[in-house]
């Protein structure tokens, strides 16, 4: 295990909460920070060819918009503060994307904010961060 943190961003205020507190921890322990977006996206669904062509381009079009807009001014606010860092947006269900990046890193724990921008849809499926809290293998800080 690394001295490193992964912290979840998503262009929320939650988001950008989280981000600020890890920063400030990143500063105090000299962590290197993992930066990561996750875009939700169920690997099953039966398409056509055509389909699937146009789901890749979609992907593709999704992971340039969160980096561009979401991951790289994280990172510009990182760097300015003279933390390591390298940043990371994967497809997939958030809380298990996390939990496998978080793995892949040997980080030592996980930051999230308690809201994201998923709304109505995690008061009644359940959040992000509830589902990290109950199946992480590393400890979760919840920013409120």
């Amino acid at each position: 295990m690394t001295n490193s943190v992964l912290v979840a961003v998503d262009g929320s205020d939650g988001g950008a909460r989280a981000l600020n507190y890890a920063r400030e921890r990143a500063k105090l322990g000299g962590a290197k920070l993992i930066v990561t977006y996750v875009i939700e996206w169920s690997p099953y669904s039966f398409n056509t060819p055509e389909e699937n062509a146009e789901r890749h381009k979609r992907r593709e079009e999704e992971i340039e918009r969160a980096t561009s807009g979401v991951v790289e001014p994280a990172a510009a606010l990182v760097a300015g503060d003279g933390i390591q860092f390298e940043t990371v947006v994967r497809h997939g269900p958030p809380a298990e994307t996390l939990i496998k990046l978080a793995e892949k890193y040997g980080v030592q724990q996980i930051v999230i904010g308690r809201r994201g921008q998923s709304g109505i849809k995690s008061l009644l499926f359940g959040s992000v961060a509830s589902n990290l809290v109950q199946t992480s293998p590393v400890p979760v800080v919840v920013v409120p």
